[in-house]
């Protein structure tokens, strides 16, 4: 499996260094014949070639099975006409990438106040009402006086029903329980649509089960009896909102791992920004992004018939999960390691099964 590995900017290259030693362990453990092909993207590309995103970068990603892609100092690419492509959204359209899929999970040893959750937010990744993916070309916000601005929503219902299919699928291999989260009682057309698309998948699915949430009450559900859910699927801005909230129930943002995939491809990346007050300060939490690589072992893993890949997946769950217990981890999960040392016990933790 060929893997482009973009470290990215802040904390990226302190975080991406411990997924890419975790991976090196789970190759050697499970011979998984991993080919990691480092390149940059984000500031450091900026600095080295004019633009943050090389056009002959996608070539490559898109001939390797793979992309790890490490924060990146989104708000500080404004103007792309000089070369400051925001890369998340550059590869998220190019690839296709309608699905992020975002687990989360509370841990023994953390000291999450809440209870106990094992959840996937399974979020529409390419409509909605941000105003970078719902247009061909330009902005879906338009300033109409210097004192009013319009933002346009799109809802359609190929990508609704492409989205509720993954959460299906993924309940399938859980405890076959969905969730529809939703706003149909005020946004009732494109809500509507998005409830009707998921209730029509639904009917191929007869062994799950299926409940529809308003998004507000959901926000207290979850907070109150997260042990209630199982697969929530829901559009792209409440995914976003949903998915932070959850990966903090679970004991910190720095647990937020997530995927983005398609039909054809996938990006592994943490659901946290680059942090640039806490870079190279060595306390950024690097599970994240360990979990976000094992979520793209396990999805190619599925996508080629390949058990191996799926088994090493969970084998970098399962060793993050005895390390939060252990308290080899950072200050936010219970520990006191820095980022670097916590790498370090979690390789030897994977090295010594």
């Amino acid at each position: 499996m060929k893997i482009i590995v973009l470290p990215g900017d802040g904390i990226g290259p302190e975080t991406v260094a411990v997924a890419t030693a975790s991976l090196e362990a789970v190759d050697a453990r499970f011979r998984l014949g991993l080919d990691l092909q480092p390149d940059v993207a984000g500031h450091d590309s900026l600095r080295q070639y004019g633009t943050t995103v090389r056009p002959e970068l996608l070539d490559r990603v898109k001939a390797a099975d793979g992309l790890i892609l490490g924060p990146m100092s989104t708000y500080d690419f404004k103007d792309e006409s000089r070369g400051e492509i925001n890369p998340s959204k550059y590869f998220r359209k190019n690839l296709d990438l309608f699905a992020n899929i975002r687990p989360a999970r509370t841990y023994e040893g953390s000291g999450s106040r809440y209870g106990k959750l094992d959840l996937v937010v399974v979020r529409e990744n390419t409509e909605g009402f941000y105003a970078d993916r719902n247009i061909e070309s330009g902005g879906s916000e338009m300033l109409i006086t210097p004192d009013v601005v319009v933002s346009l929503r799109r809802i359609t219902r190929p990508c609704c029903e492409r989205i509720a299919r993954a959460a299906f699928d993924l309940a399938m291999t859980r405890q076959r329980h969905v969730t529809v989260v939703h706003k149909a009682n005020v946004l009732r057309l494109g809500d509507g649509m998005f409830i009707d698309s998921c209730q029509l998948v639904a009917r191929d699915y007869p062994d799950v089960r299926v409940d529809e949430v308003i998004v507000d009450a959901m926000m207290a559900h979850v907070v109150r009896a997260p042990e209630r859910y199982d697969v929530i699927v829901t559009t792209n801005m409440f995914g976003d909102i949903l998915s932070d909230l959850t990966a903090e129930l679970s004991g910190s943002l720095g647990m937020a791992a997530s995927i983005n995939s398609g039909t054809k491809y996938a990006m592994a990346q943490a659901a946290h920004g680059s942090a640039p007050d806490i870079a190279g300060q060595n306390i950024a939490n690097p599970f994240s992004q360990v979990c976000s690589a094992g979520m793209l072992l396990t999805w190619y893993g599925q996508r080629e018939g390949r058990e191996n890949f799926i088994q090493a997946g969970h084998a970098l769950d399962e060793a993050v999960a005895q390390a939060i217990a252990a308290r080899e981890s950072t200050r936010d999960m219970g520990g006191s390691l820095g980022t670097r040392q916590t790498g370090e016990a979690l390789v030897a933790r994977l090295r010594a099964y």
